[in-house]
Parts: structure tokens; C-alpha cells; sequence
């Protein structure tokens, strides 16, 4: 499988286009202006302990104050900061924990670092289990932990990761724990040694800013994402990282040079006048991400909805009939919207609940196939996912860990007009609204007239198909009614004026 990395330089925005055999499989864009915090470490202060929740509010100098629930203050279990790892090494009986009154006090000062962006209407999600990650590893301070990401399942390998990184630690000794990141599976110890020495002098710097920064200061801001390219998402057998600005490109080489070399050839300037997203159509595959029915090849279609709780992905025939059966048309479509889906969720970054309405299907062979393919497509995924059986109804539930806003929340915003219902009244309904207006206001005040202000189709419709409904109500209020088009005005609004 080929894999290239674009990136996409502008003063006011950076965007990485993870682009496979030709095709788009994951977009990420960060903003100067509303860069993301995960990973940022911040020395706050605790200003709300909830008992009752088990959690404290913390000020971190952020809009909105800060949550730090007691299970994140507890090292029961370790975790990368990078989405796509559960990185325990072995299952490990979770021990009793403290009440979160043992472990804050309000007014207290504490060292945090934000595991979640703020989302909607909450605040970022923080821990006290700090985490530093190079290409290979990552440092947690104050742990002893040892182990490697469960991506990596071969236990010989996992073993041989252990003893690479203990050979390692002996020629760079470091108190602290440390993860092996699915990024080493087959590297050797002496690819560690620059990891090792990168995470001590970053620690080092931390920890001097930790003892001078007051309450509310940032300590520590992770990568910007053109580094984070380099460190996150370029595999070792990448083809080509391109990116369309000089400045940029010369920071990610020495970047490169310092931490991977072996990654620094494959970065290159990209020169062409045409711009870069336009190459693989990417600008084109953007706009399809934010419609929320995704066409299949086969005729069927997939409709994404995405809720405060959960996001549904219905499974759709469409106009895809089949050869022989139905039986066989329904597997088919299955099958093609099982890989649609996993690369949509990767595309759109969606998080948290989803529920995917399969097309129900009768043979049970049929339904084992498409759950091993949909947990092959999902296996794919760098953000950990987790998949449940089939229900009787064809409903599949997947759970996949929410870190920043997917890209519809990040690029898009609520219709101010429809309030995000995606509907809106008929021209119909508003007339009728309008004939109950009026009524109100006659038998309230004592007026000469009316004046009805409203956009061109519900105006259009009381001249034509309601203009006898209209004359009755004149007739009835005995008085005059007059019709104005107001051009600014959506479908929805009116207004009616006394005269």
C-alpha cells in the first residue's frame, strides 16, 4: 500500500491530507486560531471539588475551567497521549481509589495535562498522569511502568521491544516509565537512543517551567501539526511527505534530521503552481465529507447524523439491485459500506457512540463476514476503536475515542436559520402563522390596517393560493391588509405591523 503525506501551508491554517493508493483517508487541520490543547501541559488551580462526581473543576487559564476526574488522577492505568494506542502492557487489576477529596483541595495548585479539547459546551478533560512522546516512546514522569502498545500483538515481538528498550536505557539512564509505540514494532535499540535523549532534554525544560509558572500558565505546548506529521503519522515506509511552503519545509527537515533521519529524504518541497489539495482532488473529497449522504459504487448510499449523544450511520440499497438475489444484494451493499464507513469515521473524525444500521440480512454466514471485514476495515484506524456484536436488528455499536471535534463541529456551524434542524417550514404553514398573527392583534389593539413583512414565497403564496383565505380575513377584521416583500427576510421570519 502506497501512502503519501501532504501538507498544506497557510498563514492562517495548516492541513495534513493522509492520502492511500490515491485516495484521502484522513484529513487534519489546525488553526492558529483555535490550535488544539491536547497534550499541553498547564499548571492550574482547583477552584470546585464535586464530590458527588468524583471530580474537580481546575483553571488552567483557559475559557472555561477545566475537568479532572479522580480516575485520571490515579496511575491504574497508563495511557499514550496519542488517540490511536491503548498502550498497557499486561491486564493489571485496577486498585482501589482514593476519594477525590484525598487528592485536591479547592485553592490548591496542581500540574495538568489536557487528555481532551474542549468539545461543545465542555471544557478540556485533563489527568495528572503526564505523558511525553517522541517517534518511539513515551516518557511518563514519575512512573515506573513499563510496556508496549497493544497494537502490537506478537508476543515475541512485544518481548524483543522489552529487552530493546531496557539495552537502551542502560546506555541513556532515565528515572521514569516508559511506552513503546506501535511506530518501533521491528526498530532496535539503537533507534531508541535518540527518542531516549529527545524526552530527557524536553523533561528537563518541563520541569525547570514547573517550578517557576504561576497558577493558570502554560508549561509545555505539544508539536505544532507540521511536526506532528514526522512524529505521529509518517510511517517508516512512507513514499513521500510533500508540502507546499519553504519555511515549513525546512523546520520538518531538521525536525527529521534530529529525530528520524531516516525520514528526511522523504520530505520534499512541492513546486507546482497548481495547488496542492487539487492533486488527488482532495478540496473536492473536503466538501463530500460534510454532505451527510455518502454515495457507494454499488448504488447504495450511507447517511451519516451526528447527535449530542451519539452519530447513526444508516445502510442504504439505494438503487443497487443485484444479479441473483436478494439475499445477495443486501451482503454486497453490506460488504462495500462496511469499508465506506471505517474510512468516513477516520475522514470525519468522528468520535464517541456510533451506531451503524446494517442492512438486515437472513444467513448467518453472511453476517459473521461482514462483522471480521468491518473489524479488519476499523483495525486500520490510528484512533482506538471498539466494536460490538451484531444485534438481532442488524445494529452495530463502535465506540471510537474523541480527542478534538470532528470535522463537521470544526468546520461547520449551526443554519441560524433552521437552528440546525436541516428543515424548515413551508411557505404554506407560515401563511397560516401569519392569518393567526393577525387575528391576535386585531381583537388586542385598535388599528387602521396591517402590514405583512415577509419574504417572496410566502408573499407569492398569499396573493395565489391563499389570496381567498386572505380576503375572508380582511372581511372578517374589516380591515385592510398589505403585503411587503422584504428580500433579507428568510422563509421563516415575518413580521406584521400596525398601520
Amino acid at each position: 500500500m502506497s501512502e503519501e503525506l501532504l501538507v498544506n501551508v497557510t498563514p492562517q491554517e495548516t492541513r495534513v491530507a493522509v492520502v492511500q493508493n490515491g485516495g484521502l483517508q484522513e484529513l487534519h487541520i489546525e488553526r492558529n486560531r483555535g490550535r488544539g490543547i491536547v497534550a499541553n501541559i498547564y499548571k492550574g488551580k482547583v477552584v470546585r471539588v464535586l464530590p458527588g462526581m468524583q471530580a474537580a473543576f481546575v483553571d488552567v487559564g483557559l475559557e472555561r475551567t477545566a475537568f479532572l476526574h479522580a480516575a485520571d488522577m490515579v496511575p491504574h492505568r497508563t495511557q499514550s497521549p496519542d488517540a490511536s494506542e491503548a498502550v498497557t502492557d499486561e491486564p493489571s487489576p485496577v486498585p482501589s481509589r482514593p476519594d477525590i477529596t484525598e487528592l485536591v483541595s479547592e485553592g490548591q495548585e496542581i500540574v495538568v495535562q489536557v487528555a481532551k479539547d474542549p468539545i461543545g459546551t465542555k471544557g478540556a478533560r485533563l489527568t495528572t498522569q503526564l505523558s511525553i512522546p517522541s517517534r518511539y516512546l513515551v516518557l511518563l514522569p514519575g512512573s515506573e511502568h513499563r510496556g508496549i502498545s497493544q497494537r502490537i500483538q506478537d508476543v515475541d515481538e512485544r518481548d524483543r521491544l522489552l529487552q530493546a528498550l531496557d539495552t537502551a536505557l542502560k546506555e541513556h539512564p532515565t528515572e521514569a516509565g516508559f511506552i513503546v509505540r506501535t511506530a518501533a514494532d521491528s526498530q532496535h535499540s539503537v533507534n531508541f537512543e535518540a527518542d531516549l535523549e529527545f524526552l530527557h532534554r524536553s523533561w528537563q525544560q518541563i520541569e525547570r517551567k514547573i517550578a517557576s509558572a504561576r497558577a493558570g500558565e502554560l508549561i509545555h505546548a505539544d508539536l505544532p501539526l507540521s511536526l506532528r506529521v514526522i512524529r505521529d503519522l509518517a510511517r517508516d515506509d512512507v513514499e513521500k511527505i510533500r508540502v507546499d511552503s519553504r519555511e515549513t519545509y525546512a523546520l520538518m527537515h531538521q525536525f527529521a534530521v534530529d529525530l528520524m533521519p531516516q525520514l528526511a529524504d522523504c520530505i520534499e518541497v512541492y513546486p507546482g503552481e497548481r495547488p496542492i489539495f487539487d492533486l488527488y482532488s482532495i478540496e473536492d473529497e473536503i466538501h463530500r465529507a460534510l454532505n451527510r449522504t455518502v454515495d457507494l459504487k454499488s448504488g447504495g448510499s450511507l447517511v451519516f447524523d451526528q447527535t449530542e449523544a451519539m452519530t447513526t450511520v444508516d445502510v442504504n440499497t439505494g438503487r443497487f439491485v443485484g444479479k441473483r438475489n436478494l439475499e445477495e444484494t443486501l451482503f454486497k451493499t453490506n460488504m462495500e459500506a462496511a469499508q465506506a464507513i471505517a474510512r468516513q469515521l477516520r475522514l470525519r473524525n468522528i468520535g464517541g457512540i456510533i451506531i451503524v444500521d446494517f442492512i438486515d440480512m437472513e444467513d448467518e454466514d453472511h453476517r459473521r463476514q461482514l462483522m471480521d471485514a468491518f473489524e479488519r476495515a476499523l483495525a486500520r484506524d490510528r484512533t482506538r476503536c471498539h466494536i460490538a456484536d451484531m444485534s438481532v436488528l442488524g445494529l452495530v455499536e463502535v465506540t471510537r475515542k474523541r480527542t478534538r471535534e470532528s470535522l463537521e463541529r470544526g468546520m461547520t456551524e449551526t443554519c441560524p436559520h433552521c437552528q440546525g434542524r436541516g428543515t424548515q417550514k413551508t411557505a404554506q404553514t407560515l401563511c397560516y402563522e401569519i392569518f393567526r398573527e393577525i387575528l391576535r392583534e386585531a381583537r388586542a389593539f385598535e388599528a387602521k390596517g396591517y402590514l405583512v413583512m415577509a419574504s417572496q414565497t410566502v408573499i407569492d403564496m398569499l396573493l395565489d393560493e391563499e389570496s381567498t383565505g386572505l380576503a375572508d380575513l380582511q372581511e372578517f377584521i374589516g380591515k385592510p391588509i398589505h403585503l411587503q416583500v422584504e428580500p433579507t427576510q428568510n422563509q421563516e421570519s415575518y413580521d406584521v405591523v400596525l398601520m
